[in-house]
């Protein structure tokens, strides 16, 4: 018998997330080695608990969860999703354009599949979280990556965007607020970004996982909001917000003019209802998650913990020589550069592995966000404020003298 081989389709598809670095890492642990884990966005293993809102919501509830439910979701949390997009700013929508997933990584899934064909392009951030680029080639489509320009706080280069639509290209993908870089998108380019979807006659899927985590009282839009004329899909979820990330309950609404929509909407109809239903127990707490915004705002105002985390590392990020950055505005990422020719960087990836074997912290090289350049790392700022500012003490040190042969 011949070895089986991976499909074809799995050849651009990277997950340096928890890729061989993050492997090795989990190696080292097993021979007692304590690694400081800054490379992922989950708030239990720094000890954020579950909310008491959400205890009480469940507590003496589980039987609700034993059958399967409705393909799209429990009506009272689509219900309570529907009124908080509503909040939000969204009209015309209801209930019925509301489908729970686990976790918005199913989510966009079934977004992306009933859309794309072989052969057609979807524009996609970058940096970006892989998640968009590794569905769309699931999809036998092609992710074409539009520019994030760091000099202008991240925001997205409209003028790039233009340059990379064709006659292939079915949606732009938004981040916002974005990971890996933490920026939060103004409305001026979210206005300008419908109006060139408008104008080509794109779908927007944006990304919204982060729109409670928002800091230094600016607020978050929904691009959504802005475009009622346009087909937007929406995405968001409990897993940051109320850091929930093993309940898996995340979901999508679609908005904008319904006849432009419905087909697409049947395709998804076809997935999800194939799906069964999304984990049950994780949707018996949507309503009340919906109404409990004191627990994302505690961790972002002044004397929160991801409000302290992030001013403890920012502090510490300007003393090192050689490392510049866009303090973010939102979620709980910053993406720093890495002055290339200051410490002779040719490989972002060596750069993580020679920082993981010299202080065993592990990070996410800028590579694992497609981003083109070997100069730029991901930064995870949940440890405790004083643990983040040894961890960033140490990096400093570490690049102190650092140079790639």
């Amino acid at each position: 018998m011949n070895a089986i081989k991976v499909a074809d389709r799995m050849i651009n598809v990277h997950s340096d997330i928890r890729g061989p670095l993050f492997v090795e890492a989990m190696e080292m642990q097993k021979r007692g080695i304590n690694v400081l884990k800054l490379n992922t966005g989950n708030p239990a293993t720094f000890g954020f608990g579950l909310p008491e809102s959400i205890r009480k919501a469940i507590e003496g509830h589980e039987e609700r969860g034993v059958g399967y439910c409705d393909f799209k979701g429990m009506p009272d949390a689509r219900q309570a999703i529907c009124e908080y997009h509503k909040t939000k700013g969204l009209v015309g929508i209801t209930p019925d354009d509301v489908f729970i997933g686990n976790g918005v990584s199913e989510v966009v899934s079934f977004a992306l599949m009933p859309l794309l064909n072989a052969g057609d392009e979807i524009l996609v951030p970058t940096p970006s979280y892989s998640l968009w680029g590794n569905t769309v080639h699931l999809t036998g489509a092609t992710p074409v990556y539009y520019v994030c320009d760091e000099k202008s706080d991240w925001y997205p280069d409209l003028d790039d965007i233009r340059s990379k639509i064709t006659d292939r290209t079915r949606a732009i993908v938004i981040i916002n607020p974005n990971n890996p870089t933490g920026a939060l998108y103004p409305e001026e380019i979210l206005l300008k970004i419908a109006d060139i979807a408008r104008e080509h006659e794109l779908l927007i899927f944006s990304d919204e996982i982060y729109d409670r985590l928002v800091m230094d009282g600016k607020q978050h839009t929904s691009i959504a909001k802005l475009a009622p004329d346009i087909p937007v899909v929406t995405m968001n979820g409990l897993s940051k917000s109320h850091c929930l990330c093993g309940y898996r309950c995340g979901w999508m609404i679609i908005s904008g003019p319904e006849h432009l929509t419905a087909d697409y909407k049947k395709g998804i109809i076809q997935l999800t209802s194939m799906r069964l239903c999304a984990n049950t127990l994780a949707q018996l707490i949507i309503p009340a998650a919906m109404a409990d915004m004191e627990t994302p705002h505690s961790m972002v105002a002044p004397g929160g913990r991801i409000y302290e985390q992030r001013e403890a590392t920012c502090s510490e990020l300007a003393k090192i020589d050689g490392i510049s950055f866009v303090k973010n505005s939102g979620a709980f990422y910053i993406f720093p550069k890495l002055d290339v020719k200051k410490f002779n960087i040719t490989s972002d990836k060596k750069f993580a592995a020679d920082l993981l074997h010299a202080t065993n912290i592990l990070l996410v090289p800028g590579s694992g966000f497609d981003w083109k350049d070997p100069d730029h790392f991901r930064i995870v700022m949940l440890p405790e404020a004083g643990e983040m500012r040894e961890a960033i003490r140490k990096i400093g040190a570490f690049l102190d003298g650092y140079k790639q042969a």
